[in-house]
């Protein structure tokens, strides 16, 4: 299969199109414009809010006219990371896609199919002339990547449709109907630095080849976090020998991503650098086997750096013992049998880098449950206080509750049947959707939100299946020609 025989090719089109133009969160403008344009251009009312979020409206297909008011909603923006050899300006490059097998994914750098793809089916569908539908409004919001900043300066009455279809998950078969609340808990530790003593010998230790993935959606994969192992490395070392110093520590980039990579420098008294050396390599070896399942190609270095000025032992040795014991991964998982066993809540130890008089940490935080999700903030806090550090949470995003008797789902869930002869998974999602946000300011919108499949989402590794475009377009297409009237 080539790029020209991706089906539907309306789809895949208006996907390629996107793909030209940069759109890295909080730097959307050039999507934003050509959006506007795009609905100008083809007489439909367009408008841009104060935001920078986009709406299009396009009339009921005629005798359709009676229809309630469908909002299919995406967000424009996207994730950006790329391999660390990988020459990329997401800023100014357009992303370079190719086909393996029936996968679409994109070369060194994160595809943008999240939710690029839920912005080309708005299109597809507001270009067609030969599909069925009553009065549409396509939303496209900015920066939902960082923040969900774009829903959240969404003022009450830019939509006004009754039901909403959000084109933001990534697994087709599955029908989402709740997501987790989430916030940024950030800590910050400030110190001195000293110069090294001269006895010291300087290592670079460096741990890449991680899968990472979507610190929502993928936290219950038990993958490898490379801050976790990094900080559990240097916290057994310095408890196993006395007067190593810790000169840097560099891991993880976006709040929303497992971290994949990262490395430490530190200065070991030269008596012991192949004790470490050997320390290290019976460690990888230990961690290869607990992550055998998940994390298969692991890389590990250690080799000599130069001397530099070290961070004051006791701050960096609060600093190692907070990364040994501040919580990972799954902290709790949802009573409500209606959602399956689903993580409820979590936390994702995102980024941490030394600078020259401070180290910043920041780490992600989700629930479904909001007093779980505060109590969850304030455990990371206090982790990060006891070392030392300055620490706080953000404002952060709602949950969206699970609406008891949604017409939009029983109307999803019976087409999702028509087409296919089963039924579609309903469920909740452990990530933030900006239908958390919509609840709050449209509380008598009915939601759902679906999508086709895409695997390694945040990664470079982000890959879209083919075949789930069809699905997702030919149920989208069923829902909208059924939406009961007014």
């Amino acid at each position: 299969m080539n790029k020209s025989e991706l089906k539907p090719s309306v789809v895949f089109e208006q996907f390629a199109k996107i793909n030209q133009i940069p759109r890295p969160s909080k730097h959307e403008e050039q999507m934003i414009a050509y959006l506007k344009n795009w609905g100008e251009s083809h007489g439909l009312d367009t408008q841009v809010d104060e935001t920078g979020n986009v709406i299009i409206r396009k009339p009921a297909t005629k005798g359709l006219e009676n229809l309630k008011t469908v909002i299919l909603q995406s967000h424009m923006d996207m994730v950006c990371d790329k391999l660390v050899d990988v020459d990329f300006d997401f800023e100014k490059d357009a992303i370079k896609t190719y086909v393996d097998g029936e996968w679409l994914t994109a070369e060194g750098t994160t595809l943008g199919a999240d939710d690029g793809i839920g912005c080309a089916i708005e299109l597809a569908i507001l270009e067609s002339n030969d599909i069925e539908h009553g009065p549409l409004e396509c939303v496209f919001t900015r920066d939902e990547e960082t923040g969900l900043s774009g829903a959240e300066g969404m003022k009450p009455g830019f939509m006004t449709g009754d039901y909403l279809i959000n084109l933001d998950s990534e697994d087709e078969g599955e029908i989402f109907v709740s997501c987790a609340g989430g916030r940024n808990t950030t800590a910050k530790f400030t110190m001195q630095r000293e110069q090294p003593s001269p006895t010291l010998f300087f290592m670079r230790g460096q741990l890449k080849g991680l899968v990472g993935g979507h610190s929502g959606d993928d936290i219950n994969k038990k993958r490898a976090n490379a801050i976790k192992i990094l900080g559990r490395f240097l916290y057994q070392e310095m408890k196993r020998y006395e007067g190593i110093r810790l000169a840097q520590f560099h891991s993880g980039k976006l709040h929303n991503a497992i971290p994949r990579d990262g490395s430490f420098v530190i200065g070991v008294p030269s008596s012991l650098k192949e004790n470490v050396k050997a320390d290290w390599n019976v460690f990888a070896s230990q961690v290869e086997d607990e992550f055998h399942v998940t994390d298969t190609t692991m890389v590990w270095t250690m080799e000599s750096a130069d001397a530099e000025p070290v961070i004051e032992a006791s701050v960096a040795l609060n600093f190692v013992r907070a990364l040994q014991a501040v919580d990972n991964g799954i902290y709790a998982i949802c009573q409500d049998e209606a959602l399956g066993g689903m993580v409820e809540t979590s936390s994702n130890i995102a980024s941490v880098h030394t600078e020259a008089t401070e180290i910043n940490i920041l780490s992600s935080q989700r629930s479904n449950v909001m007093s779980n999700l505060d109590n969850m903030c304030a455990t990371i806090v206090a982790t990060f206080e006891l070392a030392g550090a300055q620490a706080w949470s953000s404002d952060g995003y709602p949950a969206w509750k699970m609406r008891p008797g949604s017409k939009l789902t029983e109307l999803v869930v019976e087409s999702y049947k028509t087409l296919f002869g089963k039924a579609p998974i309903v469920r909740g999602i452990h990530a933030g959707l900006e239908c958390g946000l919509f609840s709050e300011r449209y509380p008598s919108l009915d939601m759902v939100s679906f999508g086709p499949t895409l695997r390694y989402v945040h990664t470079p590794d982000e890959r879209l299946h083919i075949p789930t475009v069809q699905m997702v377009w030919d149920h989208l297409l069923l829902v909208l020609k059924n939406v009961p009237q007014k």
